[in-house]
């Protein structure tokens, strides 16, 4: 794809922090468009007419709008494959690099928040998409296991999107610390992009 600078509408107190390292890891070029919470800046028309829900992360590139994460990562890694961060769509490993970037937003990321919110579990745990908060984590590891990466031995952007949620749930206390957990953030933490 083109070399055109992609806008990276984010804030620091944002999950934009998922989308700066990934776009740190293909090494695309980008250009910050920084919206302050406290002034609402993405509620205002400008920033609503790109994300009419006003939330934050979101990219344009090449006149097209992307928003949510994990579709940004999946984006990004597509878009940029000389970074090899994801598996080619004739690749095997692509459908386990699909299912656990979907996992990650729909699962770890509810789990981890239900749980940092302190919200009861659900009297039908089947009625919410990730079931409940123990199922997930031993998923996560059991994906982990033996690592070191979703992919075993190749890390790829779905290590960017499950490593910022379990990094953002240990400095928030609602993940485990679980050894495995720790070894893996570990790993993830020394790349030069992190």
């Amino acid at each position: 794809m083109s070399n055109e600078a992609i806008v990276f509408y984010h804030n620091p107190q944002s999950r934009g922090r998922i989308v700066h390292w990934m776009l740190e890891e293909t090494g695309a070029p980008y250009r910050f468009e920084l919206l302050n919470f406290e002034t609402h800046e993405h509620k205002k028309p400008a920033f609503l007419a790109i994300n009419p829900m006003g939330k934050l992360p979101a990219i344009v590139h090449r006149g097209t709008v992307i928003t949510e994460c994990g579709a940004i990562c999946t984006y990004l890694a597509d878009a940029f494959p000389a970074a090899n961060l994801a598996p080619s769509i004739d690749d095997g490993s692509r459908g386990t690099y699909l299912r656990w970037m979907f996992f990650a937003q729909g699962c770890i990321e509810p789990a981890l928040i239900d749980r940092m919110l302190s919200r009861p579990p659900a009297d039908r745990p089947t009625a919410l998409g990730y079931g409940n908060y123990d199922d997930v984590l031993n998923a996560v590891e059991k994906a982990l296991t033996p690592g070191p990466y979703i992919l075993g031995d190749r890390f790829s952007a779905v290590d960017v999107y499950v490593g910022a949620q379990l990094g953002f749930g240990m400095m928030m206390k609602s993940l485990e610390p679980r050894p495995i957990f720790q070894k893996y953030l570990g790993a993830i933490s020394q790349r030069p992009a992190y």
